[in-house]
């Protein structure tokens, strides 16, 4: 091409950890706590600050999906596409990083209910906590069609709708795989226009809006979406500088049009800018930090919904017995916030990490076992 800042005869910088990818996932998953926390402040964020802190919901769960496409495509991709891992593989793989820590904590979430009612203490909002709901959450059904998965850790939804997603993923690929990348941008792009205006016409609300129970509809479009984002980025090369004027631009624009309402398409085409952006941007110095935080994000995201509700079921009853101020009540909410951060560290570093570490040498047996029976039955047949 012509113009030297977007080339696709320049090789793309490969995808690495510690830079900007790394830091947006750490920084989504923060803002996704202060979601999460700011209704159980004195006085709402969204009150007291701006309505973004409560519609912010849907702006990060797009970012969240679209990432998650975005990084697997690029990650897995190769290896999905030339066959070094099959699609079982590859669906094992991702089912078993997110698996152990969700049941973990909704177990611990249904022990937390369990003996605060039986020291007397019960839930604020027990509709909130209804056991009908609890079956399909914990298998991580409630995205499919399947009744309940309404309250407890809710935020969960994602997390089984990432599920179908992954099932999804080698045959979205293939498709992926034969389209030229202007071309597969545009038809990402366009398939999910069109999902929008599908579920507008059938339904009466945009592909955002849809409610749990079709939330693996609602997911694969955005899904798709990163998929195609990172099926471009391995094509085109775009020049660091432009990717870092572009990525900063999105940002800011989507802050200012976020101050004044949803915007929903307005902001979707950031969120994929500043992906883009993060993506074309080489990691020349990693940082440690950085990739740390990363990885800490999955457990900040799991486990901060199920801390919300126990610290502030104790700070509910320490105000409404003690009458605390308002100051205090303030120091209780960030020491709410801070006890997210604190605990979601803990848990991935005694919990979560060396479950995945065994986890990743048993799957790592299963890939040696089966190349050693292949090479058996490929010496047999030769």
């Amino acid at each position: 091409m012509a113009w030297t800042a977007i080339s696709t005869r320049n090789e793309t910088p490969p995808i690495a950890r510690g830079g900007w990818l790394d830091a947006l996932r750490f920084i989504v998953a923060s803002l996704i706590i202060l979601h999460h926390f700011q209704a159980a402040a004195p006085t709402p964020l969204a009150e007291l600050i701006n309505p973004v802190f409560e519609r912010g919901g849907f702006l990060l769960t797009n970012f969240f999906l679209i990432d998650s496409g975005y990084v697997l495509m690029r990650v897995y991709g190769g290896a999905v596409g030339r066959g070094a891992m099959s699609p079982g593989d590859f669906f094992i793989k991702r089912f078993l990083r997110v698996y152990p820590a969700h049941l973990i904590m909704g177990l611990g979430l249904v022990s937390l209910v369990v003996v605060g009612a039986v020291a007397g203490f019960a839930p604020r909002n027990p509709e909130w906590f209804r056991w009908d709901q609890l079956p399909a959450q914990l298998t991580l059904t409630q995205a499919f069609g399947v009744p309940g998965g309404l309250g407890w850790n809710a935020p969960s939804w994602s997390i089984s709708a990432l599920i179908g997603c992954y099932l999804a993923f080698p045959w979205i690929l293939r498709g992926l795989k034969r389209l030229g990348p202007w071309t597969a941008l545009v038809g990402v792009i366009g398939l999910y226009l069109m999902a929008n205006q599908l579920t507008h016409a059938l339904l009466g609300y945009p592909v955002y809006q849809m409610p749990m129970g079709y939330g693996f509809l609602r997911a694969l479009p955005l899904f798709v979406l990163g998929m195609g984002l990172a099926a471009f980025t391995e094509k085109v090369w775009v020049s660091p500088k432009l990717a870092g004027w572009v990525g900063v631009a999105a940002a800011l624009f989507l802050a200012f049009v976020q101050y004044f309402d949803k915007h929903a398409l307005v902001s979707l085409t950031c969120i994929s800018l500043i992906i883009l952006a993060a993506g074309a941007i080489p990691v020349v110095r990693p940082s440690k930090l950085v990739e740390k935080l990363s990885v800490l994000s999955f457990s900040m995201f799991i486990s901060n919904e199920v801390v919300r509700i126990a610290w502030f079921g104790f700070a509910n009853v320490a105000i409404a017995r003690f009458g605390l101020s308002e100051p205090i009540q303030w120091l209780l909410w960030f020491g709410g916030v801070a006890a997210a951060f604190a605990f979601a560290f803990a848990f991935h570093t005694v919990i979560d990490q060396p479950i995945q570490k065994r986890i990743k040498r048993g799957l790592k047996g299963r890939s040696g076992r089966r190349a050693t029976a292949t090479g058996a039955v490929v010496s047999l047949e030769g």
